[in-house]
C-alpha cells in the first residue's frame, strides 16, 4: 500500500537521483518555512520589489493508473537557469535561450516522474504518465479538484536556489 510517508520519500530519492545524475548538483531539504519559490505561501515575500513574486516556471506532468494525480517542479526563473546550464553543460546562463530553459524544466518533470514510478510500481501497479508541460507565471500550483493528498518537498540546489516538488494525487483506477 502506497502512504504518504513511502510517495514522500520516493519523490525526494527521486528528485536526488535526476539532480545528482543529470544536473550535477545536491539538493538538500529545507523546512517548510521557507517561503515558495512559486509564490503560493501564506506570507510569501515579494523579490521583484513591486510587491509581487517573481516569475516562476511549473514544469508539471500527469500519470494515471491505480494512482492518478500530478507531479509539479516549480522555481523561479534564476534557479531554472542554473538547472538548464548544468544539464547542457555551460558556464554561463547568458547562453540559454527562454526554449533551452522550459525544456530543462520539462525535462526535470519527467525523469523526476520516472524514477518515482520505477520506485512505486510494485506496490501501486501500473502508471501511465502523459509528456511534460511548463508554463511562466506567478503564483503557480497544480490542482485536480477535490479527494486528493499532497506531497510536497522543498529543497536547496546547491544551497543558491529554492525549487519545490509537489504530488498531487488521489487513488485512480486499477489498469
Amino acid at each position: 500500500m502506497i502512504t504518504v510517508v513511502s510517495l514522500r520519500d520516493a519523490l525526494l530519492e527521486s528528485a536526488r537521483e535526476v539532480f545528482e545524475t543529470m544536473v550535477f548538483a545536491a539538493l538538500e531539504e529545507v523546512g517548510d518555512e521557507t517561503a515558495s519559490p512559486c509564490g503560493t505561501s501564506e506570507g510569501a515575500q515579494a523579490k521583484d520589489g513591486l510587491g509581487k513574486p517573481e516569475t516562476c516556471l511549473l514544469g508539471s506532468i500527469t500519470f494515471k493508473g491505480h494512482l492518478e494525480g500530478c507531479l509539479g517542479v516549480c522555481c523561479d526563473e534564476p534557479c531554472a537557469q542554473t538547472i538548464a546550464a548544468n544539464m547542457l553543460g555551460l558556464v554561463s546562463t547568458e547562453e540559454l535561450s527562454e526554449n533551452d530553459v522550459s525544456d530543462a524544466i520539462g525535462e526535470i518533470a519527467n525523469m523526476v516522474m520516472g524514477a518515482i514510478k520505477s520506485r512505486i510500481q510494485s506496490e501501486a501497479g501500473t502508471i501511465e504518465v502523459s509528456i511534460p508541460s511548463v508554463v511562466q507565471g506567478r503564483q503557480l500550483r497544480n490542482s485536480l479538484g477535490e479527494g486528493t493528498d499532497l506531497v510536497k518537498v522543498r529543497v536547496s540546489v546547491e544551497e543558491q536556489h529554492t525549487l519545490e516538488f509537489s504530488l498531487l494525487y488521489r487513488e485512480g483506477n486499477r489498469t
